[in-house]
């Protein structure tokens, strides 16, 4: 069996500081700061682009004279992808007494946010989400949904935000045995999980890191560093919405897309893309070869930075692997401890085992 990575109280700890930095889409620094520190030793090419993207290169062992003759020698390029960004709000006007109007970035349930704390701009200045109490509605006020413009984030008075601050949930990272709670699990558990295969990659490939912006409002910095990098293949690293609760009457919930505690879940299919064969067959050989529990994500909707890079280029193989979790895109995600280290031994062991055969046949 491959060496596995050591996992510990060090890559919990990466975590907590991931999730709770906010990083709203298109304001993603304060996770890529967090990003650099932990890979720049590590890498032999870093950069921030255009965009904001971190992309990073870890080169493999140069092949030796006789490996250089077989027939199609060569270190795949293999790309690895994990988002930094994390759905929140945007500032875009003001009431006056500190009060403004906003706009969410990203998909949210708008029953999530009455009441919900926040911290709004680059100095978190503390604010709530206010809506009318219960005390004050009347006729179907009780039942209907409350509309998005019927919100507002109050920071006061004598508070200031500015038109297009982004606002992140002010939830703070929790551990509790196998649990994780947490904002935006989606997707830093797997940016951390993209951290430690990077310092970790193996000789075998060319590992391209990519620890990409604005996935959630349409799978923006994924498309630009893959046509960066040009690689052989690619991996999306992501944390994928689990829909294992009880149903209402009681009865078994065969409904279900991934659960908690069945590990890693590989992607056959979802909204964006048809998953390659070859690396699903792959990582489920793997898998099986290395006693490393797995689950097949069922097929809906749904995506991945996988639905923009499959795209980029002339095309490129592509999966997804993502650790599951319940409540996405809410102010708390629940994540199993587990998931997450048979998610990081699975890719670990999966780049161990990469050659260019993989890609021979369909």
């Amino acid at each position: 069996m491959a060496e596995k990575i050591a996992f510990g109280k060090a890559q919990l700890k990466l975590l907590e500081k991931l999730c709770n930095a906010i990083a709203v889409s298109g304001d993603e620094g304060e996770v890529r700061k967090i990003v650099l520190e932990e890979i720049k030793p590590y890498a032999d090419e870093v950069k921030v682009d255009a965009l904001g993207n971190v992309l990073a290169v870890k080169r493999g062992a140069a092949l030796s004279a006789s490996q250089s003759k077989g027939r199609g020698a060569k270190r795949l390029r293999v790309m690895l992808d994990a988002h930094m960004d994390e759905v929140g709000f945007m500032i875009v006007a003001e009431d006056g007494e500190g009060i403004y109007r906003f706009e969410t970035v990203g998909s949210i349930d708008v029953r999530h946010l009455v009441g919900k704390q926040v911290f709004v701009g680059k100095d978190r200045m503390p604010g709530v989400i206010g809506g009318k109490p219960v005390h004050l509605m009347e006729g179907d006020e009780y039942t209907r949904k409350v509309p998005l413009d019927a919100l507002r984030i109050d920071v006061g008075l004598g508070g200031k935000a500015k038109i297009g601050d982004r606002a992140g949930f002010a939830t703070k990272f929790r551990h509790a045995g196998q649990t994780i709670m947490s904002k935006a699990i989606d997707d830093r558990i797997g940016v951390a999980t993209l951290i430690e295969l990077f310092k970790h990659a193996p000789a075998n490939i060319d590992l391209c890191a990519a620890f990409t912006v604005q996935e959630e409002i349409g799978l923006r910095g994924a498309k630009v560093a893959a046509q960066y990098f040009n690689p052989d293949l690619a991996i999306a690293i992501d944390s994928t919405p689990a829909n294992d609760l009880p149903v209402h009457d009681g009865s078994e919930n065969t409904a279900y897309n991934t659960k908690l505690g069945a590990g890693p879940a590989i992607y056959i299919a979802d909204g964006s893309t048809l998953h390659d064969p070859r690396l699903v067959r792959f990582l489920s050989a793997v898998g099986d070869a290395e006693a490393i529990p797995y689950q097949f994500r069922q097929p809906g909707g749904g995506g991945t930075d996988s639905g923009a890079i499959q795209r980029a280029l002339a095309g490129i193989p592509t999966v997804s692997v993502s650790v599951p979790h319940r409540y996405t895109h809410s102010p708390i995600s629940l994540s199993r401890v587990d998931d997450w280290k048979h998610t990081l031994a699975l890719l670990h062991a999966a780049l161990k085992k990469i050659t260019p055969a993989l890609l021979a046949s369909r």
